[in-house]
């Protein structure tokens, strides 16, 4: 069904890395803008994922005079600068989506979206984004996220600590939670893994292929995050089977059942109540983590997310 239709021509960005990763499993043709060195939002195709041959990099200044079928922004400096700045005016009259991957940072439910456009379609990663943004007249739609993890990856749970995955979690501070994880650490063993997890006594980066298989061994999967939408690496945790802990807030509220596939609240005591329950109780770890499982190939499945993506892109350039 999918490949049934014409392959489109997509100009995007590298905003995110796992994100534009699982994207590009859309029967699709996408490209990349890039600038010399790969600055943050012009990467490309880089680093340790295993991009197909359906992702392409197009150099910034060769973009206007090449031929697209969608635009699909990410990132508010891409549409207000580049939209204008790179695209030609043809371009700019394509097809247009932009993907917002977070909920409001200035005003939780206030903050009117800078997309205000009827004739564009912002697409939600979550339906708690979906509820907070204000958007005005412009259409919106909600795509939830689909996953993969490294085929035979599992949970094993072994180790007798919490893991937690948040990068540059000193320089992001309060809002992903860098003091509720240092208050956790000093009652609860926890490991920190990302980008400058030293800076917080942590582990390090971990790449992306291998951090499945990595966090693993560990009891249990902790989210400090007070505001945020849901991470990918929390449902990649639950894909390979690991029981979650997390603070009670956005869309992670609607997809962890207390006792069944993990644990959520808004009291620091009742959560680290719960890490210690797991750690006395490798059984109730391993079947909070298949319910986990469950939920995530239930709800994140990837042939799902490719499918809404499919759909969306099809229809907006139909």
């Amino acid at each position: 069904m999918l490949h049934s239709c014409r392959r489109l021509r997509v100009l995007t960005w590298h905003v995110h890395g796992n994100y534009l990763y699982y994207l590009s499993q859309a029967p699709h043709d996408f490209f990349l803008v890039t600038k010399p060195g790969n600055p943050p939002g012009y990467a490309g195709a880089n680093g340790s994922l295993p991009w197909g041959d359906n992702v392409h990099e197009v150099g910034i200044d060769d973009v206007a005079s090449r031929d697209f079928d969608v635009v699909l922004y990410q990132h508010r400096q891409h549409w207000e600068h580049d939209r204008e700045n790179v695209l030609s005016a043809a371009q700019r009259r394509l097809p247009r989506v932009y993907i917002e991957h977070d909920p409001p940072m200035e005003n939780p439910y206030q903050q009117w979206h800078w997309v205000d456009d009827p004739g564009t379609l912002l697409v939600h990663v979550t339906h708690f984004n979906q509820l907070m943004w204000d958007c005005g007249a412009t259409p919106t739609r909600v795509i939830e996220h689909g996953v993969v993890v490294p085929e035979g990856v599992r949970y094993s749970g072994e180790r007798e600590c919490g893991i937690v995955v948040v990068n540059h979690l000193a320089q992001r501070g309060r809002r992903l939670g860098a003091d509720v994880f240092t208050q956790m650490r000093s009652q609860v063993p926890l490991d920190l893994v990302g980008m400058d997890a030293q800076s917080c006594c942590g582990i390090g980066e971990i790449g992306n292929m291998e951090l499945a298989a990595f966090i693993a061994r560990y009891r249990f999967f902790f989210n400090p995050i007070r505001w945020t939408s849901l991470g990918l690496a929390v449902v990649e945790a639950m894909t390979i089977g690991m029981p979650v802990v997390g603070i009670a807030t956005t869309e992670l509220s609607t997809v962890i059942r207390n006792g069944e596939n993990g644990f959520i609240h808004t009291s620091n005591q009742a959560l680290c109540d719960s890490m210690h329950m797991l750690l006395r109780d490798p059984s109730l770890a391993r079947v909070l983590g298949a319910n986990a499982r469950r939920t995530a190939l239930e709800r994140f499945h990837i042939d799902r997310f490719v499918q809404d993506w499919h759909d969306t892109l099809t229809q907006v350039t139909a």
